[in-house]
């Protein structure tokens, strides 16, 4: 045991005794500030790689998939609403209802696709996503059948149609929700990673103890050596000032655009869809409550709930409040449509109700709300492209450039130093 201790032991006296001697003292601080610089230029690389590769993924993964999500989730209600409009057409279905069913359709599975090689395949988001390839396929198959029985006129094709919108609504829809706020968790832990706080938190403490080393050391040896300025240890202090002052600005920067995605973008996005996929929900209801020939009913008390919840001037929307405010005229303009087609139906004019929820007038007014929503959609995509965009850069630059800097300043801190050492040879 003594044998295998010895050498420890030997190393730690003769690093004990260096602290007596003034070349002894000038090696200890050299080896401290090679040891601090080297460690702040790995760890500025490191922290720089870090956020890119989470700002990267956040564009690339997170957000896109939050995307898909809301694709799948508007899709499903929007086909649910489509279907049951093209239903009350009677016979044969308008070529605009079935060709605007069949592409939501195919953005759900294309979505569907897409989402599903951006996710773990064994957690929540993979399941919700079988489940809903699962039951797209039964829900297709019951309004195919439906339309059958419609163009047939026969009665029994509504049953059909209600069992699909159930399973739409009651198992579809849901799971795509599911997926929507997993992939709302993904962007988060996307924003999260892209800031790396851990990092950047290490990284301060290291370049803050080689600022101060740099600091006590140029004070001492101007005591010792009566010279007031190494200039070599000046040259390696104002480096580690331009290295902290770089990688501030950098990391500023890109904490100052990854909040405006989120203000700017996500939150926006997020609220809009939801907004739309209720004024959705609201006009299938609409429609579905004429397909039953029963008045006024539980769908009808689902309309007015939903109406209570359909808002545009929450604090997301403020980016996109001029469009919001046209999004709360063309709402309260259908709702009025709405109510007409209520009146008509509750008081026997069953033919003119249907007439009016079909016609150009209640379906201009209704696709114009939804246009609205989607141009605003779309906008705050844009702006969180170019925010996450801007927020990228320099970071690159930062992995390289950082590393490459405390190499120098490990140079200078050698050149200072050396040059006291040569003095007692």
């Amino acid at each position: 045991m003594t044998a295998v201790q010895a050498p420890p032991r030997v190393a730690l006296r003769r690093l004990a005794g260096m602290r007596h001697s003034s070349p002894g003292r000038l090696q200890l601080m050299l080896a401290v500030l090679l040891v601090l610089a080297c460690l702040a230029g790995l760890v500025t690389g490191l922290t720089a790689w870090s956020a890119g590769t989470g700002t990267a993924d956040l564009r690339d993964r997170a957000q896109p998939l939050l995307a898909e999500a809301e694709t799948i989730q508007s899709s499903l209600a929007d086909a649910d609403t489509t279907a049951a409009l093209a239903f009350l057409a009677g016979g044969l279905e308008p070529p605009a209802l079935t060709a605007r069913y069949d592409k939501d359709l195919a953005d759900a599975a294309t979505a569907l696709t897409s989402a599903a090689r951006r996710v773990p395949q064994d957690g929540p988001a993979g399941e919700a996503i079988r489940a809903v390839a699962t039951g797209l396929n039964d829900y297709a198959a019951l309004v195919a059948t439906a339309r059958a029985l419609n163009r047939q006129g026969k009665p029994v094709g509504a049953s059909y149609l209600s069992t699909a919108s159930k399973l739409n609504r009651e198992t579809l829809q849901p799971q795509a929700e599911i997926l929507f706020r997993e992939a709302g968790r993904e962007a988060e832990a996307g924003y999260t990673n892209a800031r790396s706080t851990w990092w950047l938190t290490l990284l301060g403490v290291l370049v803050a103890a080689l600022v101060a080393a740099l600091l006590v050391i140029q004070i001492r040896l101007s005591r010792s050596t009566r010279r007031t300025f190494n200039l070599p240890l000046l040259t390696a202090s104002a480096l580690t000032l331009l290295l902290l002052a770089g990688t501030a600005a950098v990391f500023l920067h890109q904490r100052a655009k990854l909040t405006d995605a989120v203000r700017l973008g996500s939150a926006p996005v997020e609220t809009l869809a939801e907004m739309r996929v209720l004024v959705l929900r609201e006009r299938a209801d609409e429609a579905l409550t004429l397909v039953a020939r029963a008045g006024s009913g539980t769908l009808e008390t689902e309309f007015k709930t939903i109406r209570g919840q359909v808002t545009f001037d929450g604090p997301e929307l403020r980016p996109v409040g001029d469009r919001m405010s046209t999004a709360t005229a063309q709402h309260d303009g259908y709702v009025t449509l709405h109510e007409k087609i209520r009146s008509l139906d509750d008081n026997g004019d069953y033919e003119g109700a249907v007439e009016l929820a079909v016609g150009d007038e209640t379906s201009t007014a209704f696709d114009q709300l939804t246009k609205t929503l989607d141009d605003a959609s779309a906008d705050r995509r844009a702006a969180f492209d170019g925010q996450i965009g801007s927020a990228g850069r320099g970071l690159g630059s930062l992995t390289v450039l950082g590393p490459l800097l405390a190499l120098v300043i490990c140079l200078f801190a050698v050149i200072g130093l050396r040059a006291r050492l040569e003095e007692y040879r």
